[in-house]
């Protein structure tokens, strides 16, 4: 039984320096790191926290966001500021004159950062000069605008250090400064030094330009793209570590880290992608096959079933884009039992097959009223799951348990679909929810163990809706039934209910915000289930209101969102941070489905899916040992839609194509209706 009190910090916003927020106003955070040093950029522009904050962190020790090393208690991160003291003044970044963003010219992932005072344009580099250190470098470029000559002192500094220069600014001189930030030995505290120079090695540079690149051809999708791809690296250690919520939870989950794999996977980050799998089977899978989330193990009402199915996917999808097979080898037995966990006659209901427990997808339970049953997400992650382990059993001549796997994979997804009485199907297309008596669980009603704190929907008088739930949109988005059928078209429009539910500003709710028992608000990575559905039904119009409001929130200038917008309850929950799910679930948005690189067994699918608006589309993909280069454009003047490519061309029509798997890097051209 789950003890309720895992859901319950005592992290109180409200007590110690403005900074210990994670939300402050208009907020962005930048991430940067390579798995030895994890920062975050922290431009704060209309509120009270610091301006320009540098929060450096040991990525190995996951921690609230006072606990980064550079976050003093009084003080918050001001001395993390840079300081320009000329005579009886002090200068610091003044609010009204930042601009700061991504920095691209680096070939690196790179923030930079400007703001002028009266006297001086300061700009601000930041970024992680290569792979194999635990180090940040800060050029700070301080320009004279005034025809003056100035002599003046530079200062910044972490935790109890402080380091400083003299310098003398003739008229529209520039001096620039470069700062060393490295964890020490202990990796829990951080040494600055003034250096000479800042520099970029060639490893970092080799690192980034193997790895994914596109362009879109409009700033928001290439904001998106990008800002992804950079940060979802950054935040995962060296061995595979990566909090489930930056700040927030201070804890793993096998479904989180395997969906940051798929993500990781198909940006070219392959080498991540393998840690993080290789650290899941290991250490997050038990010789039963059962799976560890919130960094527990549960009992079996209380299991997560579908990141069985999960684990098995990301894991498939690493192998068809990397060709790497030895994983499945040295994981084998870990992969089996994955696959035969959910299949245990425990988890059978007998009269249709499904799995059945007390969990739900969202991670409610027993006592906040989910009664034991069948649920839609677990029914479709396992079914998937073990189509994908048949897959890898073929692989490694495991025929007999492939042909097992694919039969079982079969038999749910029919139960799920078409059982007279016990199917995840009624007339607003999928039910989340069926109880063992064959009816839907429309609404729960939470015991008085949930501890539940006044305020939130699901501790009020009123009646506590299930459905619908964002969750319902996955096998749309997965693939899993046909996009253009009666139940993708009757599920989405129920979904609908969903948007600013008891909010303005857009965005959906993760389920019916009546029984809520956290704090209501709008879930961008939800909404990324939703809108991967929508491209794959065609309406544009959906999927563009889903990207603009993301670029509406605090948090969009970086591309680093927070896990939902809304008022947390903090304390007792915790405070709401930035999570890495929503990175791969953007990647997975513009690589899988608008781009549409689909590599199966035999033989690699391309199925572009432009959105209105986008007129071409420019990528290169690392694939297996070569890498694959596309110009995808939509143009209603062509006179032949089709694909052309120096590789071999199984098959093709209009809307897709089949490409034998490359020896060497090929490029393909697509020019669609």
């Amino acid at each position: 039984m789950i003890d309720v009190k895992e859901y319950f910090y005592d992290d109180d916003p409200s007590k110690g320096h403005p900074d210990v927020r994670t939300k402050l106003g208009d907020v962005s955070y930048f991430f940067l790191g390579n798995g030895y040093i994890q920062a975050a950029v922290q431009i704060a522009p209309s509120e009270d926290g610091t301006p320009i904050g540098l929060l450096i962190m040991n990525p190995e020790l996951l921690g609230k966001k006072r606990e980064a090393l550079t976050c003093d208690p009084e003080s918050g991160l001001e001395n993390t500021m840079i300081r320009i003291i000329s005579g009886t003044s002090v200068k610091t970044a003044e609010t009204e004159t930042l601009e700061f963003g991504w920095f691209y010219e680096y070939k690196i992932p790179a923030v930079r950062v400007q703001w002028c005072s009266d006297n001086f344009r300061v700009t601000e580099y930041f970024y992680c000069p290569d792979m194999s250190h635990p180090v940040l470098i800060r050029e700070v470029w301080i320009k004279n605008i005034t025809q003056q000559t100035f002599q003046a002192n530079f200062h910044t500094g972490v935790v109890h250090k402080t380091v400083g220069q003299e310098f003398t600014l003739q008229p529209k001189g520039e001096e620039r400064i470069f700062i060393r930030y490295a964890l020490d030995s202990s990796g829990k505290q951080v040494n600055l030094d003034l250096v000479l120079e800042g520099g970029i090695r060639h490893e970092a540079l080799k690192y980034w330009r193997e790895k994914a690149h596109a362009s879109f051809g409009t700033p928001i999708l290439d904001h998106y793209f990008n800002a992804s791809r950079f940060q979802l690296p950054a935040v995962i250690s060296r061995s595979g570590k990566v909090d489930g919520s930056i700040w927030q939870y201070n804890r793993e989950w096998v479904r989180d880290q395997a969906m940051m794999a798929v993500g990781l996977t198909i940006s070219g980050h392959h080498e991540i992608a393998h840690r993080i799998l290789n650290l899941l089977f290991e250490e997050f899978v038990t010789d039963e096959g059962n799976t560890i989330d919130s960094s527990e193990k549960r009992g079996p009402d209380d299991v997560e079933l579908d990141q069985n199915g999960v684990l098995l996917f990301a894991l498939r999808n690493y192998v068809l884009w990397t060709g790497d097979q030895e994983i499945i080898t040295k994981n084998w037995d870990k992969i089996a039992a994955c696959a035969e966990f959910p299949l245990s006659n425990g988890f059978r209901h007998q009269p249709s097959g499904l799995l059945v427990n007390r969990r739900e997808y969202w991670e409610r339970h027993k006592a906040h009223g989910i009664a034991l049953g069948m649920e839609l997400a677990h029914q479709m992650f396992v079914a998937i799951g073990l189509s994908a382990a048949s897959t890898l059993a073929r692989f490694v001549s495991r025929e007999s348990e492939a042909q097992r796997w694919e039969r079982e994979a079969k038999r749910i997804k029919h139960a799920m679909l078409n059982d007279a009485r016990y199917r995840l199907v009624d007339s607003r297309g999928f039910i989340k929810r069926r109880s063992i008596d064959g009816l839907v669980q429309e609404i729960v009603k939470p015991l008085p163990r949930a501890q539940l704190p006044d305020g939130v929907p699901l501790s009020s008088r009123a009646e506590h809706l299930l459905n619908p739930d964002a969750s319902s949109a996955l096998p749309i988005a997965m693939g899993f039934i046909s996009p253009d059928s009666p139940l993708a078209s009757e599920t989405l429009a129920n979904l609908e209910i969903l948007w600013n539910q008891a909010w303005e500003g857009g965005g959906y709710g993760r389920y019916h915000v009546s029984s809520e028992p956290d704090s209501p608000g709008s879930w961008p990575f939800p909404s990324l289930f939703i809108a991967r559905s929508y491209v794959e039904t065609g309406n544009s119009e959906k999927v563009w209101r889903i990207l603009q409001w993301l670029n509406t929130v605090p948090g969009a200038l970086a591309g680093s969102w927070f896990e939902f917008y809304g008022h947390r309850l903090a304390p007792p929950f915790p405070q709401v941070g930035i999570t890495p799910w929503t990175w791969a679930e953007m990647l997975i948005l513009l690589v899988h489905h608008i781009i549409g690189i689909h590599p199966d067994v035999e033989h690699l699918r391309i199925q572009p899916k432009l959105l209105q608006g986008i007129k071409k589309i420019r990528a290169s993909f690392p694939l297996r040992n070569s890498r694959i280069n596309l110009e995808i454009k939509k143009d209603p003047k062509e006179k032949s839609y089709g694909f052309r490519s120096n590789g071999t061309i199984i098959k093709s029509s209009e809307k897709e194509a089949y490409i034998s798997y490359p020896e060497k890097d090929i490029w393909v051209e697509a020019s669609l209706p």
